[in-house]
């Protein structure tokens, strides 16, 4: 309610000024004053239309599409009041002149519609900039209701005062009210510049700066007084985020230097051109440090040729892995006795695995590593297949010993990320064919391998934790080592502009020797 209220009695000030202006010097030169309530009236309607339309279409929006228009208005409304800080900052004093003057000129064309237009023109500005910086104000506010109640309210007392000013019934420090009004409405414009980088997140335009910068939930828990002053009134959220935080103080800082930077120690005319391009200066040296420096904070890259260790199904030791250099297609697998052997991966597409999508490569392989027996006992399958004969061999019936064909089979499982193994599995199995000792066919079974592997789950987690954080840091390293920089460089080659151009109006105002 407190942003709203203020926003509705600085903006209703300034159009009740403009038309307090109007008023009196058309009061003095005999004229009516029908035409320009003509115009007021058209304008404020106008305005009102404005609001009203972009708070219905945005409501009217998907989700994702709301998210969209919510930044679009809180930019504009940011350029808006930063606009009207600096306008009103350096045409406040010769405001009422220049009034008289357009007034002045629609009454020498004798044309009632000159006035209507000359006041519908100026009011308009006044209410469109209310009505985009209010619905602005609107979706960042926890109320809407109450956020409405401030603008009325705001809105109606300035309608008095500038009543009141008109006829002289009040005296007002202009210049003090506004540069309070200023301060105060910069403090909400920086909230909104955070609003506006949330909403566009959420929208799916940036996704950089992400981390969580600081915690303010104890200092204003949600529903407290403290939090409706902090996130309804100040647009801070309880959990800033790093972009965030930057285009806050981005926003914040100089637009405070400019409103609260004493007269007496601002440059004169001819140094402010030498400041200016010092500043431009400045600034583009620390583009360049960025750009140089950020990347060197981003962690080593894991290496994709690194071993990986393995565990046996019983937990013990089993030797490594590792891709081998070049395509990342081959699998070389190091026994715990050091003996190495080589696998061709074959890719099968992606699946979520350990919390990452991951690519999916598999590689047929078998660890016999000693000759299996060719004969077996009755005692020997029965161990073979878990404690138990196999269903349709009796040792009554089938007393064994038994001929024994083998038939080993195994594979391994491979999943990378970005060509990083995060983890592996080796799984072994065997086909047993029997003949004779009782039998009159052949029987199959299927018994359990020895030589499996996998890759502890502890170092899974590790690896998926290493390489998170690697690709988080890259990440967030754009938002320094590019858009910052960026940043840095137009507002560099704006003060490059400006002090060209204030320096060239030195020499043409200079006296002539």
């Amino acid at each position: 309610m407190l942003a709203t209220l203020v926003i509705g009695l600085r903006e209703g000030l300034e159009a009740a000024l403009i038309v307090g202006m109007i008023a009196a010097f058309l009061r003095r030169n005999g004229q009516p004053l029908k035409p320009m309530w003509l115009g007021v009236g058209a304008a404020v309607l106008l305005s009102a239309l404005v609001g009203i339309t972009l708070e219905l279409i945005s409501a009217a929006l998907p989700q994702q599409q709301q998210e969209a228009m919510e930044t679009v208005i809180g930019a504009v409304a940011v350029v808006i009041v930063t606009f009207m800080i600096l306008w009103m900052s350096k045409n406040s004093r010769s405001m009422k002149s220049t009034l008289e003057a357009h007034a002045g000129s629609a009454l020498k064309g004798g044309s009632v519609f000159a006035l209507a237009g000359m006041a519908f023109l100026a009011v308009l500005r006044e209410g469109i900039e209310t009505a985009v910086f209010m619905v602005a104000a609107f979706q960042s506010s926890l109320n809407p209701l109450s956020a409405g109640l401030g603008a009325l309210l705001g809105l109606a007392i300035a309608s008095g005062v500038g009543f009141l000013l008109f006829r002289g019934a009040i005296k007002l420090n202009l210049a003090k009210f506004f540069k309070a009004t200023g301060v105060f409405l910069v403090f909400v414009a920086a909230g909104l510049v955070m609003k506006s980088l949330r909403t566009a997140h959420e929208a799916g335009w940036i996704n950089i700066g992400q981390d969580i910068t600081v915690n303010l939930a104890w200092l204003a828990p949600h529903g407290s007084a403290r939090a409706a002053i902090l996130t309804g009134v100040f647009g801070i959220p309880n959990d800033p985020r790093v972009v965030e935080l930057l285009g806050w103080a981005l926003y914040l800082i100089p637009m405070l230097a400019f409103i609260l930077w004493p007269r007496t120690w601002r440059p004169s005319a001819a140094s402010l051109p030498r400041l200016q391009f010092i500043a431009a200066g400045t600034l583009t040296v620390a583009a360049l440090v960025l750009v140089l420096a950020a990347p060197v904070a981003i962690p080593s890259a894991p290496s994709a040729t690194s071993t990986t260790p393995l565990r046996s199904s019983a937990g013990q030791p089993a030797g490594s892995l590792r891709l081998a250099p070049g395509d990342g297609k081959t699998l070389v697998v190091t026994s715990a006795d050091g003996t190495e052997a080589s696998y061709e991966l074959t890719s099968h597409g992606t699946e979520s695995h350990a919390g990452r999508t991951a690519t999916v490569s598999t590689a047929a392989a078998s660890n016999a590593t000693e000759a299996e027996p060719a004969k077996v006992s009755a005692d020997m399958l029965s161990e073979l297949n878990g404690g138990r004969m196999p269903v349709g061999i009796s040792p009554a019936k089938n007393p064994g010993p038994f001929a024994a064909s083998w038939n080993h089979k195994g594979s391994i499982t491979v999943w990378l990320v970005n060509h990083q193994v995060i983890d592996a599995v080796n799984t072994q199995g065997a086909t047993l064919t029997l003949s004779g000792g009782g039998l009159a066919t052949s029987r199959t079974i299927a018994v359990a391998g020895e030589g499996g592997w996998h890759v502890p789950e502890k170092h899974v987690t590790a690896a998926v934790t290493e390489l998170s954080s690697f690709e988080s840091a890259a990440a967030e390293n754009v938002l320094w080592s590019r858009y910052l920089p960026a940043v840095f460089l137009v507002a560099a080659l704006m003060l490059l502009v400006t002090a060209r151009r204030n320096r060239r109006q030195l020499l043409i105002t200079a006296p002539s020797p």
